[in-house]
């Protein structure tokens, strides 16, 4: 008879099906072409109208890794799981997969320490509740000016609710950056949690937070990390940062709409799950609440296989490399090329009278941020802006893009916010130059 893993051996190369396209070239410079045939959306010959995204903070693309997965699962192994049957243990083993995946992506020691949801959102309000249950009021908590609401409003909450103490981190206003002067004396012994955000999805900043999680450990303190916003751009190792969790969106990283968190395994174990009975009373199981969406978990896998494939394809890496090799070096490929998008970006909007960037415009500090670029012009809506921009086929976000804290910080909370940009490795020098040159003929309309 033969072994489960051999059983489902033929159902698991259908769904990893074949190499998406025969560019597989080894170079350090990726071939941009190569990389938007990645994405259907973008695809040469896939749409006539000019669509140029810049909306990705918001949400990218997907990859096609991504989407063929989820199509292969719901053809081949849509089951549930824990059946004797072929397509029950062939589900099994690509959640397997998609939680080693993501244990690979994170750097993590162990892929039960990954936890699927349906958003960053949910996961966030499901482990603060979990964590909650053991702290007392007159206990503290820090949150920072500089995060989205979905990295401070759970907490709030959970003060409110328990009768904690919150403290806060500043963003200074000049610098765009976490004020950290008084870092010791803000998370001292009374302090139970700390959560900070990788990177903003507002000002883009790049926070360091692996100083910020080595504090809340000197104290005791547990430390949460929000890197919805840093994923698609860099590196993430959780044993490098030191943090307690980690929690990102994969629609953030070219996949589907679904959540991932990271936590030290013996704290899952020991935390708390709200959970029906039957459930397991083990990570990941305790927290992955009901069934989980097995396309989007398939979806997820997909898109960690993209960043392989950059890896693979132009990163340099030799053919015994592991996923976690290869993944790194899809990442750095990307983010190098990234950069030089958004040098030229911030030096084209520097030139343009009236725009002023909210956030880190030396380019010579470009590795204090990701490619997400914020705008205002006084006196005018930013969705005015959005809208314009729009029309040329433009796509862009404007408002305060639940970065309620940063927005109110800045002073810009009654002037609505913000235009965004959001740059990704399959934006091209081209479409950059085009948004510089229609913003730039838009603003003369306004003299």
């Amino acid at each position: 008879m033969k072994r489960p893993a051999e059983r489902v051996k033929p159902l698991l190369a259908a769904v990893e099906g074949p190499p998406h396209n025969d560019h597989q070239t080894r170079n350090s410079d990726m071939d941009i072409d190569t990389v938007r045939d990645a994405f259907p959306a973008m695809a040469r010959g896939a749409e006539p109208k000019k669509r140029i995204f810049f909306d990705n903070p918001a949400g990218t693309q997907m990859a096609s890794r991504s989407i063929e997965r989820m199509t292969r699962v719901m053809i081949e192994t849509n089951a549930n799981l824990g059946g004797y049957f072929e397509t029950s243990l062939a589900a099994q083993a690509m959640v397997d997969d998609a939680h080693q995946a993501m244990a690979d992506f994170f750097n993590a020691a162990d892929r039960r320490e990954v936890v699927f949801g349906q958003n960053m959102t949910t996961l966030t309000f499901a482990v603060s509740r979990a964590i909650g249950r053991d702290l007392n009021a007159g206990d503290a908590i820090v949150l920072t000016r500089m995060d989205h609401d979905a990295n401070v409003a759970p907490w709030l909450m959970l003060a409110e609710d328990r009768g904690l103490e919150v403290r806060w981190i500043d963003l200074d206003p000049k610098t765009f950056e976490l004020d950290l002067s008084t870092l010791e004396a803000t998370i001292d012994e009374d302090v139970k949690l700390v959560a900070v955000g990788y990177a903003s999805n507002v000002t883009g900043t790049i926070n360091d937070v692996k100083r910020i999680a080595q504090r809340a450990r000197a104290i005791g303190a547990l430390s949460y990390i929000d890197a919805v916003q840093f994923a698609p751009h860099g590196v993430i190792d959780v044993q490098e940062i030191g943090c307690d969790f980690l929690v990102c969106s994969a629609y953030k990283f070219f996949g589907p709409h679904h959540g991932v968190l990271w936590g030290r395994f013996d704290l899952l174990q020991a935390l708390t799950a709200y959970k029906v009975r039957a459930a397991s009373n083990t990570p990941p199981g305790k927290f992955e609440t009901g069934t989980t969406s097995r396309e989007a978990l398939a979806g997820v896998l997909g898109a960690v296989e993209h960043y392989a494939w950059l890896g693979q394809s132009f990163g340099n890496v030799h053919p015994q490399a592991t996923r976690r090799e290869r993944i790194v070096a899809g990442i750095e490929v990307a983010d190098r090329y990234e950069r030089v998008l958004t040098a030229r970006l911030i030096a084209g909007l520097s030139r343009i009278d009236g725009v002023l960037i909210q956030g880190i415009s030396d380019v010579a500090a470009l590795a204090r941020r990701v490619p997400t670029v914020s705008i205002t012009v006084d006196g005018t809506d930013p969705a005015d802006i959005a809208r314009a921009m729009a029309e040329e086929g433009i796509y862009l976000w404007h408002g305060h893009n639940y970065g309620l804290e940063p927005i109110k910080r800045l002073g810009l909370a009654d002037r609505n916010g913000v235009v965004r940009i959001g740059l990704a490795h399959y934006n091209t020098e081209a479409e950059v130059d085009f948004l510089l040159a229609k913003l730039a003929d838009w603003m003369k309309t306004r003299t």
